[in-house]
């Protein structure tokens, strides 16, 4: 059976996007007489707010979507990411960094042509050789650190690794992403690893979300592998821009969906509009 999931953070109001990328995950799922999910990502306690989970379900229920209940948010569940993260632990893929963002970005602008990955210059590695010992007196001593993934140890476990994207099989690269942060001290999980532990949990079995994360698939593709975890299929859609040729986005005060009914217009309006007329 497919199963389908919208996976919005609380950190501000829905917008045009999201409702596309809702509706996206909805209708992948009424098509093939599946079911569709809905999960609130609130791991981020600094920047989720609960009027705007609120308002995630005051919007979605204005568009006409359904999803089952009980809706599974982040927050309630550390307790898997950190069970996930000790598997990786016992390993001996994932290291504590130490290193604050002016030291990286001094390693960085210090070394010749650092090489670049989807989110920009790859971690350069300080951390990743340094011994146990020193580790935990660091630690212990309170420094702030995040935990990250040892990318080379991880691949050479797994081995190479490809994914199904829009029904098509295609290599999977999580090396382009380096050492990528798998948990920080005071959470317990990065989006990384927060979604593929939830989506495996949830029985995803259809992952649709917009285009510009179809690299972050890579990765999730490699804790896949390590953690024995199901392997969803993947289908990335296109993004919606405004009048600039940006993508809308809460940061750049995309109009949000609660703007949009204050405008009169209608859920059915707004559907036909992004493509989904006739799919309640």
């Amino acid at each position: 059976m497919i199963v389908t999931r919208f996976a919005p953070s609380p950190t501000g109001y829905l917008h045009t996007g999201h409702a596309y990328a809702a509706l996206f995950a909805a209708e992948a799922a009424r098509a093939a007489n599946g079911r569709f999910l809905l999960r609130i990502e609130d791991i981020d306690a600094t920047r989720c707010r609960p009027a705007f989970e609120t308002a995630i379900y005051e919007d979605l229920a204005w568009l006409g979507l359904v999803w089952e209940t009980p809706v599974r948010r982040q927050s309630e569940h550390f307790g898997d990411y950190r069970a996930a993260l000790a598997r990786l632990e016992t390993m001996g893929l994932i290291y504590p960094c130490f290193c604050t963002r002016k030291e990286i970005a001094a390693e960085i602008a210090a070394s010749a042509g650092a090489p670049h990955g989807p989110d920009g210059p790859l971690y350069p590695g300080a951390c990743r050789h340094r011994d146990a010992a020193e580790r935990a007196a660091r630690i212990a001593a309170g420094e702030p650190y995040v935990l990250r993934l040892d990318m080379a140890r991880a691949i050479a476990r797994t081995g190479p690794l490809t994914m199904e994207e829009s029904g098509v099989r295609q290599p999977a690269a999580p090396a382009v992403f380096g050492d990528v942060v798998l948990a920080r001290k005071d959470v317990p999980a990065s989006y990384h690893l927060a979604v593929t532990v939830d989506d495996a949990l949830q029985g995803v079995t259809l992952v649709t979300r917009g285009e510009d994360l179809l690299p972050a698939a890579f990765v999730h593709r490699l804790l896949q592998a390590l953690l024995d975890l199901p392997e969803p299929a993947y289908r990335h859609h296109k993004l919606l821009t405004g009048p600039d040729g940006r993508r809308l986005a809460k940061r750049d005060g995309a109009e949000t969906l609660a703007d949009v009914r204050a405008r009169g217009v209608s859920p059915d309006d707004l559907r036909a509009r992004l493509g989904f007329a006739g799919g309640r």
